[in-house]
This record gives structure tokens, sequence and C-alpha cells, in this order.
């Protein structure tokens, strides 16, 4: 059910959360369950004022800027209920939360999911004013996760993603034989949807570039047990990589061995053996040095325990 609340002129103080972004997108997160095309509308014929003037959608806020909102129509949909998130904290500051996130929850809702990691830290954090995630986690890898709680921090991070600069270790189970201990995959990914409009990735020529160095840690009979280091963070890398060169992830139901995971999980292993478990940055404020770990997952240092004592380790 869709419900019409009508607003009365409204005045915003921009404090630091705030500054730095474009009036625009203020506008937009602020205005929930108002057409984008409205917001534009009341920003070029000056409803929009801030410090009692005439600004265009490309002026960016400054601390202690008066933002007036006109009276504006907004649609109130029916939310659905969204659970409060308790994750294990690996490291938080008043600019950055890093979470362990368990294997099964989307970071964020859409896509057929309802709500994801950030709705279910809102709600469990109804005091904070800002949670953004920094980046994502595919649904079933578990791991390292960053959620920015300033927008300054989440501006000097996303620049810091888009030179390669932080150091994200996986680890991660192949079925079958790595062909070395150590190996530079350099092949391109390209995003494409299946008729049924599932996002999936593949190699190809003209696709992105894209780079994975992979260290063997553990050889077993029929299993690589290999560390991933991301030296660009494309869509589903390490996973179709690892496809690529013929030892594709234990349980991946993607990009895997379909008839080798049902067999895996009546082993035990009913979830993708992926798990990002280091993150090695400088902090995106004050430039210390971070260097964060999340332990492997009690279910996959059980499976892993279970190959060592069973499985031919060469």
């Amino acid at each position: 059910m869709t419900n019409i609340r009508k607003e009365s002129v409204t005045f915003h103080t921009v404090d630091e959360t705030d500054a730095g972004q474009r009036i625009d997108n203020f506008l937009i997160r602020l205005l929930k369950g108002v057409p984008k095309s409205h917001v534009y509308r009341i920003l070029r014929s000056g409803e929009v004022r801030v410090n009692k003037g005439r600004v265009d959608a490309a002026y960016r806020l400054e601390p202690g800027d008066e933002v007036r909102l006109p009276p504006v129509r907004i649609a109130e949909r029916e939310e659905k209920v969204v659970p409060p998130g308790h994750f294990p904290v690996v490291y938080e500051d008043e600019a950055l939360l890093v979470i362990d996130k368990p294997a099964g929850v989307a970071v964020h809702g859409g896509s057929g999911v309802s709500f994801g990691v950030i709705e279910q830290l809102r709600r469990a954090r109804p005091e904070a004013r800002y949670l953004e995630l920094v980046h994502r986690l595919d649904r079933e890898t578990s791991g390292l996760l960053m959620v920015a709680k300033k927008r300054s921090a989440l501006v000097r991070l996303h620049e810091m993603i888009r030179n390669d600069v932080p150091e994200k270790r996986y680890a991660a189970l192949g079925l079958g034989a790595w062909p070395e201990g150590r190996r530079h995959v350099k092949l391109p990914l390209h995003k494409w949807n299946t008729p049924e409009g599932e996002k999936r990735v593949r190699v190809q020529e003209d696709g992105q570039y894209a780079h994975t160095v992979f260290t063997v840690e553990e050889r077993f009979a029929d299993f690589t047990l290999v560390e991933a280091l991301l030296r660009t963070g494309r869509t589903h890398q390490i996973r179709v990589h690892m496809q690529a060169m013929g030892c594709p992830i234990a349980g991946d139901e993607r990009y895997g061995d379909f008839s080798a995971n049902r067999e895996l999980a009546r082993q035990g292993l009913k979830r993708m053996f992926l798990h990002a478990r280091s993150l090695k940055l400088p902090h995106p404020l004050s430039d210390e040095p971070l260097d964060l770990s999340a332990p492997l997952p009690a279910e996959l240092n059980r499976y892993l325990e279970s190959l060592r004592r069973h499985a031919p380790q060469l």
C-alpha cells in the first residue's frame, strides 16, 4: 500500500557528515520516496535554497550551509520489517567499521533480497547518522567487509579502491589440482545477464582487465587450498579466474562443478569455500596502517580438517 504524505517547508543545517557532496545527491538521499525528476525540478525552479540563495544541481555542500526545502509530496510505502543485525566487529572507530560477514547474508537488499547487512546494521544502530557500504562481498562469501561511518571516509576509500590500494587476501578451496605453486592470472572479465536476468561473468577478450595472484597453501588428491590476492576488484573475479584455470571453487553454485557440489554437501560442505581473510590499507582519514584479519569460519575449518584426516596430501 502507498500513502501520500505532504511535507511543510523544512530547514537542514549541513554538518561534516554531509559536507562535500552534491546538493542533488543529498536531496535524493534525504527525500526517499520522491522521484528524482521532481528533485531536479525543485532545484531548477529555485524552490531549494542554500543560505537563502539559488544553487544548481552540481553545488557541493559545505559545513554550516542551511538548506531550505519546499513542501513536497512523499510516497510512503509499507516498509518490510528489517531485523537488527549484530555482526562480529573486527575494527571500529569514528570513521570506519569493519565486520566479519557470515556466508549466506547479502550485503544489501535488492534482486529478490528484502534486506542485507547494511540495512540490518542501520536498524541495529539507529543513532548512527551515516552508514554506507564501501565495497561488496558475494552473498555466499564470508569475511571482512568495510562500512564507512563518515562520508569523507567513504570518498577516500573509494579513491583507494579505484587505485587498487587495499590489499585483499582470500582463502579458497579449489576442486582439482592448481597448476603451480604461485601464478599471476590476468584474464579479462565481461559481465552479462542470462535470459532469466541473472548476473554472470565470463572470461572474454574485450572484458575488463583483471589480475589475481594465487599461491598454493595445501594440496590434496582432489583439492587445492589457495590464497588469492586481488590486484583488481572485478565482480566474481576469484571465482571466474579459478574456473578458467580448471580449478573451480568447492561449493560454488554459479561457476563450480554442480555434481561435485552435491557430493560435497553430503560430506558437510554446504557453502562456497571462499573467505575474505585479510585486509591491509591506510586508514582513510589518518593514514595509519591497518592490518586486519578474520579467521576461517568453523564450518570451513571442519571441512579442511576432515580432508587432512582422510584425503591424501600431496
